[in-house]
Parts: C-alpha cells; sequence; structure tokens
C-alpha cells in the first residue's frame, strides 16, 4: 500500500465574495482519502466530494482557504484534475 499527503490552496479570483465552496475529482488508480481537513469530504468509489468547513466556505474577493487529505493506494498515485465550485 502506498500512502500520500497532498494539499491544495486555492482563491477567489473573481468580482465577488462566495458564501461556499466544492471542490472535486475522481482518482484514476485506486486511491482512497483516509483522512482530511479543512473540509468534510465523501468518496463514492474513485469520486471524491470535498465541502467546506463551514469556517472557511465564505471567502472575499481575493481570500484564500486550503483543504489536505492523506490518501492510500494499491495501486499507481496518478494525480487528477481537481475542480472547484462557489456557492
Amino acid at each position: 500500500m502506498i500512502g500520500r499527503a497532498d494539499w491544495e490552496r486555492f482563491h477567489n479570483s473573481g468580482t465577488a465574495p462566495i458564501a461556499g465552496w466544492t471542490l472535486g475529482w475522481t482518482f484514476a488508480d485506486g486511491q482512497q482519502v483516509t483522512q482530511l481537513w479543512g473540509g468534510s469530504y465523501t468518496q463514492t468509489g474513485a469520486a471524491v466530494s470535498v465541502r467546506d468547513a463551514g469556517w472557511n466556505g465564505a471567502l472575499g474577493v481575493g481570500a484564500s482557504t486550503s483543504v489536505g487529505f492523506l490518501g492510500s493506494s494499491s495501486g499507481g498515485t496518478g494525480v487528477p484534475a481537481v475542480t472547484c465550485t462557489s456557492r
């Protein structure tokens, strides 16, 4: 089993504040999130969805926040593309 830690930092580069955010990605190589901080997550198969933790959901223009996680894999460690949507 392979372990891996990752950290995503993102910021509101828009012209208006946002009230909350959701990240999403799909693993390609059988990875699993084992622990996550800075949000709450669900994982169904390879698909992972991360929602803000409440205290870090509202981002003013130019503000940023981070999410980190630990993961494991019995296969490869390919890096998926991450999408971010605001609410």
